[in-house]
Parts: C-alpha cells; sequence; structure tokens
C-alpha cells in the first residue's frame, strides 16, 4: 500500500511553529508519498457529545464527514498540536474525542479500519525541557494503542514566537528523519508479549 499521510493541524496560529516544523519533516517524505493538510481550527467541529449509550448519535456535521473520510483514506496521521497546557491543543482533543463516536458510527469498522496504520505527532512548545511534553506523547501513544495502530512518536520543537522553532538546530535535524523510521505497534506499558 503506497503511504498517504494526513497532516492535521491544530493550532490557534496559523502557519504557527508547530506547522512550520510539521513541514519541514513533510519535505523529507520521498517523492510521490501522498499528503494532505487540513487545518482543525478552519474545519471546526462541534463540542462533542457522547451519545454512545443513548442509542442515537446524531447527524454528521460536514467537518466531520470531510475529517472522517479523510481520516480513513490515510495509511499515516499526524496530530500537529503545539504544547497547550502540557498536552494536545482542543482542536487536536476534540478531533481524537470524535473517534469515539466514529467507533460505532456511521462505520462499525473504525477501529479495525485503522489497526496498524501509523500515529505521529509534531509539536512546538515554549519549554525547553522536553519532559514537559509527556502528556501530549502518553495521549497519542495510547490512542495508537487502543486502536492497535502503530506509533512513530512526537517530534518536538522548541518555540514560542512566531518562526522561533526555525532557530531549533536539534529540532531541524530531527525532522530530517522523523517519518523515515519504522514505527512500532503501540502497546499499553501494562500488556506483555
Amino acid at each position: 500500500m503506497t503511504r498517504s499521510f494526513l497532516f492535521l493541524l491544530a493550532s490557534a496560529r496559523p502557519d504557527g511553529n508547530t506547522a512550520q516544523l510539521a513541514r519541514a519533516a513533510a519535505e523529507q517524505l520521498p517523492s510521490g508519498t501522498g499528503q494532505r493538510w487540513l487545518d482543525l481550527a478552519r474545519l471546526p467541529l462541534a463540542d462533542y457529545v457522547d451519545a454512545r449509550h443513548a442509542g442515537e448519535m446524531g447527524p454528521e456535521q460536514e467537518n466531520e464527514e470531510l475529517l472522517r473520510q479523510a481520516t480513513l483514506a490515510a495509511t499515516d496521521i499526524v496530530i500537529a498540536s503545539p504544547l497547550y497546557w502540557y498536552s494536545l491543543s482542543s482542536y487536536a482533543k476534540r478531533y481524537l474525542d470524535y473517534w469515539s463516536k466514529w467507533l460505532r458510527t456511521p462505520d462499525p469498522d473504525f477501529r479495525e479500519t485503522m489497526a496498524g496504520r501509523t500515529l505521529w505527532g509534531v509539536t512546538a512548545m515554549a519549554h525547553r525541557e522536553e519532559v514537559v511534553a509527556e502528556p501530549l506523547t502518553l495521549t497519542l501513544h495510547h490512542t495508537a494503542a487502543y486502536m492497535g495502530m502503530r506509533f512513530g512518536g512526537v517530534l518536538l520543537g522548541n518555540g514560542s514566537q512566531p518562526g522561533q522553532v526555525g532557530d531549533d538546530e536539534r529540532a531541524a535535524a530531527r525532522a530530517k528523519t522523523f517519518f523515515a523510521q519504522e514505527a512500532p505497534l503501540a502497546r499499553f506499558p501494562y500488556e506483555q508479549d
């Protein structure tokens, strides 16, 4: 299967540091690799209402269906979210909340379809200590583990002011090989082989 990357930009700032870092990594993908870029701030989703056990899930919104179809079409999903309060942005979190709905409707095979695909993260943060991004990394890792997906990790960069991530030489070096690494199947820490 030819790889096809879905880049989901999830920042309150258009073309911010996280998007710039994601683009730097994407530039390294082999030519011919499919890329689709969607900005979650420009494709708003309503607050997620969990009605899974009430029987009626409600109709899909236009943006929801676009995002669901784009997700299903991708072999690799990249959540490009700045580190906001030590975790994902509200745009990224809301998108992932909708996965709960997609597990049941409109196609109950969502989880099986996503199994084996790869989830990646890209984030820019104001902190220089990378350990502060651990909640974001764990959220993405555990999401991948639950879904039976591979997890490629999170490309971290430092930058708060616009364009500042361009000065992070370590992030630039990591971006050159980030998508080239082999992504292992995500597993919860308590799972044994």
